[in-house]
């Protein structure tokens, strides 16, 4: 049996109507556009694959880099939902990074290091929110759901 639009199933062998084929694409195409895209900085290779295969099962659309210049391109040319910013990086800090990229778009980013002890500096240089490594990919998608729906909600009531 094969899926079709609404739940239907069609036993093997038969075909779907145009209209339920085209039904069934236009709702996989509005899935795909509907996808929260994640840009994801850190200058450690082995997390970035990490958090991709995390987010990428979670049905992100997700971008890596491990460079903040390119991050900061990224960010300007990509429009991401939200940034994951790692901070201990070279030769730009993940804070080099926040600063410049407050300058142009206030996308909600979640900083994330091993140094737990700099959670209020974060959030003053302009982080929507932290977390300290190493993570649970649960931790990292709530955390991530949390800004976003947060962000929705907002803007729905400004729309009133």
């Amino acid at each position: 049996m094969r899926a079709m639009a609404g739940g239907e199933s069609v036993p093997k062998g038969r075909k779907m109507d145009k209209h339920a084929t085209a039904t069934a694409l236009v709702m996989i195409d509005s899935k795909m556009r509907n996808k929260k895209r994640v840009l994801v900085v850190d200058d450690e290779p082995g997390i970035l694959n990490f958090i991709r295969a995390s987010l990428t099962l979670a049905g992100y659309e997700v971008t890596i880099t491990t460079d903040g210049e390119e991050g900061l391109q990224l960010a300007q040319s990509g429009k991401p939902d939200i940034v994951l910013l790692d901070v201990v990086m070279v030769p730009l800090s993940g804070f080099d990074v926040l600063k410049k990229l407050r300058a142009f778009s206030q996308v909600p980013v979640i900083i994330f290091t091993a140094r737990g002890h700099i959670f209020d500096l974060a959030l003053e240089m302009g982080a929507d929110d932290f977390i300290a490594k190493p993570f649970r990919p649960d931790e990292l998608k709530q955390k991530i759901e949390d800004i976003l729906i947060s962000g929705d909600t907002e803007r729905e009531e400004s729309q009133l």
